[in-house]
């Protein structure tokens, strides 16, 4: 791929000598820090002192003090408890230190000192001591104790207290602050549809409650990842303008027993106060996954508690309680039964990928706050995003600005939709240093899969072959369906097993030589092959399934060990996926053969410019796209 680096405008340039911000420094003073710094400031205080105040040469012994008053050293002596204070005639002080029950006088006329000889004077410290008692012992304690309730008022508020354990962690969104309606979510018409009466009913209750009809109890949203589930909910509860409670189904798990099932009847009795009123569950399976099959342990039995408490709450609905529960999942089938039953979970809504107008739709809403050239064709990308779902065009648009504005351009143009939509799917473009041999090999690998796809009436219609590298891939060749395919025909698959196999046949034709590069194509075709032989009955040995029989128990679920089809049976199963795929093997390298003089042109021209679009390929190719011949007489169904 011809990449453009963009220039840089006079605008960069001037930025650029313009004098750098000074960096400010900023100290923030924090209550929490300054505690905790205080309290290991206090335990070293001890050490501290000793260490700074311990050895103290201001300090004489006893005895040298008695013998420098027999000297007449000494003015006065100030007594303060057990601690002698001196004051020398040459104006000096220094201490002297004697045990609790020693009287200085006595020591004096132990020692044969007049007491007159020098000044003593006895200061009277009861109070002060008593004080400082105080403080040594109490002041300690006070300091812990606040400590400790500044760590507990902290957990509290990251945590929950002790107590509060099984209060909900609902997010709550106050009524009529929704600002998502069905207008704000494109596509997904039959889902509306479904969830429309929902909110009438929230809306007008009286008009469902005079004809005997119950209020539903809930809607099960089920659908593959990033096709909008949440956003339908939320949806939801914007347009019947009703409190919104959310909550992950990982959020009632938690490490003590019962607290799961203590914060589903929190959660519910919340909504019953609020009501109208509608509980939002995302990812329903963490906690309703089908019971029986986890051990019967540890966590498994909290789950299971959990899922309990639910399915009680959603049966205990009084008929006036006007609080719908939406739930969410992409794993619908691990769901237990009891949960999905009518009377808790009475609508199942199915939320697909979304077909060539509803990508329409998804495409202009998140287009309307971004600056679009009006060469962009939404009809053109539409076609050209099969397979993608509401999340995949989002970050397409989203990449696409970004890149714009990365090249300081001022609208978005089809060649950024397009780098985007590849960006998405198969990541950035590399450049990767690979020498000639190997740029011609892989030249050949992916021209062999483009003209393969172009030749076969059955297969789809090449859109771009490109020996730039993305992800893991050295090259690649994109097919994607001109229309939405709901079904797929024996004569595709084996079509679609020729273009895998297409590189591998080239590489061996012009080369006489393999490469691991095909490792991915021969997976998806052993892949196709095994699903054709054995699950879809396209194969000689008839309509039968030869896959796991899983004999199932009451709720219609796998209880048992899966029925094994015999060793000479699976002989015959791999007999036919060789086969199958030696038919395909055979197709691509008919039409290898027959064409290498076009695979040498189009190989040349991918050297040369490294990416060819569709109408240039056909150009270099010199033949249109193999087309099936419409026979109306054969159309009778």
């Amino acid at each position: 791929m011809v990449t453009r680096t963009p220039k840089k405008t006079q605008k960069n340039q001037d930025n650029s000598k313009l004098p750098k911000p000074p960096i400010k420094l900023g100290f923030h003073f924090s209550p929490r820090r300054a505690l905790i710094w205080l309290f290991i400031l206090l335990l070293f205080i001890p050490f501290l002192a000793n260490l700074f105040f311990g050895a103290d040469n201001n300090v004489v012994p006893i005895t040298n003090l008695l013998g420098e008053i027999q000297e007449e050293k000494v003015r006065e002596v100030i007594i303060e408890g057990n601690e002698v204070q001196v004051e020398y005639e040459d104006g000096t002080q220094r201490i002297s230190r004697m045990e609790d029950d020693q009287d200085f006088i006595s020591l004096l006329s132990q020692s044969e000192i007049n007491p007159t000889d020098v000044e003593v004077t006895v200061r009277d410290l009861s109070a002060t001591a008593m004080i400082w008692d105080l403080v040594v012992n109490f002041v300690p304690l006070i300091l812990m104790v606040i400590f400790f309730l500044f760590l507990f008022r902290q957990a509290k508020g990251s945590q929950g207290d002790m107590l509060g354990f099984g209060k909900s962690k609902a997010k709550f969104f106050i009524k009529g602050k929704q600002d998502i309606k069905f207008d704000d979510v494109g596509g997904m018409q039959e889902a509306k549809q479904e969830l429309h009466e929902i909110v009438d009913f929230l809306t007008h209750p009286d008009k469902y409650l005079k004809l005997g009809a119950r209020t539903p109890k809930g809607a099960l949203l089920v659908g593959p990842s990033g096709t909008g589930k949440t956003l339908l909910a939320r949806a939801v509860a914007g347009e019947a303008e009703v409190p919104f409670l959310s909550i992950a189904g990982s959020e009632f798990m938690e490490m003590l027993v019962g607290v799961g099932a203590a914060r589903a009847r929190d959660l519910f009795e919340t909504a019953k106060k609020m009501a109208p009123a509608i509980i939002f569950i995302d990812e329903i399976d963490a906690i309703g996954r089908m019971r029986g099959h986890g051990g019967g342990v540890g966590g498994h039995d909290e789950r299971e508690q959990t899922l309990n408490q639910i399915l009680v709450e959603m049966d205990g609905f009084a008929p006036s309680d006007s609080v719908v529960v939406l739930a969410a999942t992409n794993r619908g089938d691990m769901l237990d039964p009891a949960l999905t039953r009518p009377g808790r979970f009475d609508r199942r809504v199915t939320v697909s990928l979304p077909d060539i107008e509803e990508r329409k739709g998804i495409l202009k809403i998140h287009s309307s706050n971004k600056p679009v050239s009006e060469e962009v064709e939404w009809e053109k990308i539409a076609r050209r995003t099969v397979g993608f779902s509401g999340a995949d065009l989002e970050n397409m648009l989203n990449e696409a600005a970004i890149l714009v504005a990365r090249e300081d351009r001022q609208a978005i143009e089809p060649r950024d939709l397009e780098e985007a939509a590849l960006k998405v799917k198969m990541g950035p473009s590399k450049k990767r240093l690979q020498n000639e041999y190997e740029r011609r090999m892989t030249a050949y690998h992916e021209t062999g899969h483009a003209i393969i796809a172009h030749l076969l009436p059955n297969a789809d219609a090449v859109h771009r072959i490109s020996i730039v590298s993305r992800g893991q891939a050295l090259g690649f060749t994109l097919t994607p369906p001109i229309t939405d395919k709901y079904q797929t025909t024996r004569s595709e698959l084996i079509a679609q097993m020729a273009v895998l196999l297409g590189g591998r046949t080239a590489e061996e034709y012009f080369f006489n030589e393999l490469t691991g590069g095909a490792a991915n194509d021969i997976e998806r075709v052993t892949r196709i092959a095994r699903a054709m032989v054995l699950d879809y009955g396209m194969s000689n040995l008839g309509p039968l399934n030869f896959g796991p029989q899983y004999e199932t128990g009451d709720y219609g679920r796998a209880m048992y060990e899966p029925h094994k089809i015999s060793e000479e049976m699976q002989g015959k199963v791999d007999a036919e996926l060789q086969r199958l795929v030696k038919e395909a093997s055979k197709v691509a390298k008919d039409i290898i053969v027959k064409n290498a003089k076009r695979i040498d042109k189009v190989v040349e021209r991918l050297l040369e410019v490294e990416t060819l679009e569709a109408d240039e390929f056909a150009k270099v190719v010199g033949v249109p796209k193999a087309k099936l011949p419409l026979n109306n007489d054969k159309l009778t169904s």
